[in-house]
């Protein structure tokens, strides 16, 4: 079909659409795999537009304010332009502006200790100071 053939209602491109849902868009631009999987993000409340819970059929448009939880974080996304269509990761990275906040470097905490392996079971004296170590009364729970 040519651009000829089309009629002069129908929108040629994505560009001059006025809004594209919810769930296509956040597949379109790559943040999740498949459209279903975007589609149950959307029904379990893990997209908002603008600050509400969007459904899948929830309209977006440019400008709008996209918020995706992935994995525990919330990637905020500021929709720059429309796409109906899954592209490649460069164009599709084109189609929004990225306003996540950097993340804080993970805590690194001290490793427990560990007890050789074959060493057997801890004696009662080696449990309270583990215990002790923990921060857990050593007698708690027990008669």
């Amino acid at each position: 079909m040519g651009t000829e053939e089309r009629g002069e209602g129908e929108v040629a491109g994505t560009a001059n659409a006025g809004s594209v849902r919810a769930d296509i868009w956040v597949w379109s631009v790559r943040k999740y795999k498949t459209r279903s999987a975007a589609a149950k993000a959307c029904k379990a409340g893990h997209v908002k537009i603008n600050g509400k819970s969007a459904k899948a059929s929830s309209p977006v448009r440019l400008g709008d304010q996209v918020v995706v939880r992935i994995g525990g974080f919330d990637h905020i996304l500021q929709v720059k332009q429309l796409l109906e269509r899954r592209v490649s990761y460069p164009l599709a990275r084109l189609a929004y502006e990225d306003l996540t906040p950097q993340r804080l470097p993970k805590l690194s905490l001290p490793a427990l200790p560990r007890r050789d392996a074959g060493s057997g079971r801890p004696t009662k004296k080696e449990r309270r100071q583990l215990d002790r170590l923990r921060g857990r009364n050593p007698n708690q729970g027990r008669r």
